[in-house]
């Protein structure tokens, strides 16, 4: 019976790989092909340009996979290719036409909800504090999905790596290229809009 450690296994694919192995380069495909898409398809926003990142980024991985030096994790690497490829041509793309402006948009507030009478309004007080699996409807599920939708592709990316892929801090930082500061700053502010789109379901 096979009981490789999986990382080990994966290196032996990666240098393979390197080496023209057409056989390993596949299996490394088929191991991180649904992790690309998914996070393309959030990223992206759109099923035709999440496609078109998907197959963009493994066109990059056969073309540079030589470059990979292994001093990051692999799917550091895979994610800062695709997020190359969903954000650094948005503005050609126009993928952000109905995201929120960067200008600190409502919703970015460093401040509190508050009420006509100036009462806060206590949405979560921490996004850790309620996960987001086990916790949604399908309802919320979608507004929850609109609300990501609306935010910026650059606080989106950080959101998403950060929330739902569970990236540190540390990694989010070096996919897309940001300092550890910058990247808790997108979050919290991130977090911020979010909360105040979902205030109406999810209650202290």
């Amino acid at each position: 019976m096979d009981t490789q450690d999986p990382e080990i296994e994966e290196v032996s694919l990666i240098r393979k790989a390197k080496q023209g192995d057409e056989l390993a380069f596949t299996r490394l495909v088929h191991k991180y092909e649904d992790m690309v898409y998914r996070f393309s398809l959030t990223v992206c926003r759109d099923n035709a340009k999440a496609e078109e990142a998907y197959h963009d980024t493994f066109v990059n991985v056969f073309k540079k996979l030589k470059q990979f030096d292994g001093k990051s994790k692999f799917s550091t690497w895979l994610y800062r290719i695709v997020a190359n490829n969903c954000l650094m041509k948005r503005r050609r793309r126009k993928i952000d036409i109905a995201s929120v402006p960067l200008e600190t948009p409502e919703g970015f507030m460093e401040d509190p909800l508050r009420d006509a009478s100036g009462q806060v309004i206590q949405t979560v007080p921490s996004w850790k504090d309620t996960p987001l699996d086990g916790l949604m409807n399908e309802e919320l599920k979608n507004v929850l999905d609109e609300a990501i939708g609306k935010l910026p592709a650059d606080y989106r990316a950080v959101f998403l790596l950060r929330d739902i892929e569970a990236q540190s801090a540390e990694e989010t930082a070096k996919i897309l290229k940001l300092s550890v500061p910058a990247v808790k700053s997108r979050l919290h502010r991130a977090r911020a809009f979010l909360r105040e789109q979902l205030h109406g379901y999810m209650k202290a």
